[in-house]
């Protein structure tokens, strides 16, 4: 009775793309389908869980936790948090290692290949696929998240908390898809990202880290077309939710430069810690995001002393940033708010290792790949979690957990979950138990990961599957046991055959939801607008850029 009951329930959740167990909100096939085996269990946790958060708020005095998330572009796993690989890699994250000690770490979280789909998966809680903002976009796009799409910081604005971002966006170039837009009270962040803003500079052509965009490093007399290169981009705005943004620290004719970009990240630094402050003293819980551009750096020149033995800019970058993070940390405790703060503190995605892991000294370590591959060193990264009221210090969690699972999973502790949106699959699962009960808590043991709008493999449990190329059959795919591979060198092509038809399985339910709930578009408009001082030659670059479309 029990097994009917469950396959029963199971096919319930395929057939309607969601289940009572999922409170309401559409998720992906392959999680109702893992649910249905798990119901009973997880509703009675849920029941304990709930009655846990609430002993924690009332001894809060009521307040529900803040939440503070920081998010590192371009870190391989490995590179903070442990000492030991600070040792072997000549690196140094004192801090950072001090709060993985003090919290939880996790050792199998996933994200997606790039920074712009791991942003707007956690924003979101969907694949970014789903989106339409499944890659990254360099310079003019006239593109970013669209309005409809209902972000993390919408949902806790709904239900009384304040919303701040600081630091890198990478969500469009479009007045919908800013952040002020996009349920942040106050936002501090730059349009583009850091290929405009540390490597197309002429410090960067010095370094020979860029070639062929400053003016002065070649001369091409055949050259006809003037505008080819990108010109007149907007560097870094504020704005506050409601209002247009400004551009600020740039006036008409300047160019961008190295100082420029070293100023821009102590400013965000700067107005992580003014926030947090202004926040502390706000009745309302807040939910503070921090992104900082750093490490990504690619200069040598403006450092007359490199200090790590590895000798790497971003590794350089990186013992800086992790300073950084100890003054925020230490800001939390100055502000007596510490205890009921959840801090979340992880990467984006790999390494940027294409070309550059010569001048960066980034590494892709133990798993293999990185910025914007499929393997496990592109979306495999380190994450840690802090919140001394409810989470244990100084643990591991072997447990699958998705970038996308914040979203559903800071909901909950915000109790805003009645805010999530019920007309779209959510990927994200609540993995609330995870955090306060530990290790074997978790609700994955999936993720589907593609490389833009390519389904390039599915990892379940230690196996992971490589999508055959098209023409070859199922039971060719190769399909590695990361555990024992975690460089996924040795496909078990014969060892592995009996995986073939439930991975295969496993693609049919994930397309099933995609055809039920076909893909959303993105968000398509004239960029920049909504920016209420862009100098003159931005104005030339819109209207070029315009001229076409």
């Amino acid at each position: 009775m029990r097994l009917a009951r469950l396959l029963c329930l199971a096919v319930i959740a395929l057939s309607m793309g969601s289940s009572a167990c999922a409170s309401g909100i559409v998720q992906d096939g392959e999680f109702n389908f893992v649910k249905a085996q798990h119901l009973e269990q997880w509703s009675e946790q849920d029941k304990q869980i709930d009655t846990k958060l609430a002993e924690i708020r009332e001894k809060q005095g009521g307040k529900r936790p803040n939440i503070l998330y920081i998010l590192i572009d371009d870190v391989g796993f490995g590179e903070f948090g442990i000492p030991e690989l600070n040792y072997v890699r000549g690196t140094q994250t004192p801090r950072i290692n001090k709060l993985s000690d003090e919290g939880l770490s996790f050792m199998r979280m996933y994200t997606e290949p790039s920074c712009t789909p791991t942003r707007t998966a956690m924003m979101t809680g969907r694949h970014p696929v789903r989106t339409g903002l499944e890659e990254v976009k360099v310079a003019l796009i006239g593109e970013g998240l669209p309005k409809n799409e209902v972000t993390i910081a919408e949902v806790l604005s709904k239900a009384g908390y304040a919303t701040v971002h600081i630091g890198k966006w990478h969500m469009g170039d479009i007045k919908e898809s800013y952040p002020h837009n996009q349920g942040f009270d106050f936002a501090a962040f730059p349009l583009n990202q850091q290929v405009q803003l540390s490597l197309m500079t002429e410090d960067a052509e010095r370094s020979n880290a860029m070639t062929g965009y400053v003016k002065s490093s070649y001369t091409d007399k055949f050259a006809l077309d003037k505008k080819f290169k990108p010109f007149g981009l907007v560097t870094g705005v504020e704005a506050h939710k409601g209002k247009d943004a400004h551009e600020v620290d740039m006036e008409a004719g300047e160019q961008w430069n190295q100082e420029k970009y070293n100023d821009m990240n102590l400013r965000y630094q700067r107005q992580t810690l003014e926030q947090l402050r202004s926040l502390a003293k706000q009745e309302k819980p807040f939910f503070l995001q921090y992104w900082p551009l750093i490490p990504l750096n690619f200069v040598r020149s403006d450092r007359e002393q490199f200090n790590m033995q590895n000798g790497g800019t971003m590794v350089e970058s990186m013992n800086q940033l992790d300073g950084w993070v100890g003054e925020i940390l230490d800001e939390l405790d100055k502000l007596g708010i510490a205890d009921n703060t959840l801090v979340v503190l992880m990467g984006d995605n790999g390494p940027f290792l294409r070309g550059y892991q010569k001048i960066t000294g980034m590494s892709d370590m133990i798993y293999r790949g990185g910025k914007a591959d499929h393997l496990e060193g592109g979306v495999r990264v380190n994450a840690f979690a802090r919140w001394p009221a409810a989470i244990k210090p100084d643990t591991l969690a072997g447990d699958m957990i998705h970038v996308s699972d914040l979203y559903t999973t800071f909901a909950r502790l915000g109790g805003a979950t009645k805010y999530i949106p019920t007309d779209r699959i959510i990927d994200g699962i609540d993995q609330t138990a995870l955090l306060l009960e530990g290790e074997g808590n978790g609700r994955r043991d999936y993720v589907y990961i593609y490389e833009g709008v390519v389904l390039r493999s599915i990892v379940k449990q230690k196996f992971k599957m490589h999508m055959p190329a098209p023409g070859v059959p199922g039971a060719a795919a190769p399909v590695f046991d990361i555990a024992r591979d975690p460089r996924e060198m040795t496909p078990l092509i014969e060892a592995a055959l009996w995986s073939g038809a439930s991975f295969q399985d496993m693609l049919k339910r994930h397309m099933m939801g995609i055809k039920k709930y076909p893909h959303s578009k993105g968000g398509s408009d004239k960029p920049y607008e909504g920016i209420d001082n862009l100098r003159p030659e931005t104005l030339d670059a819109v209207e070029t850029f315009m001229s076409w479309h």
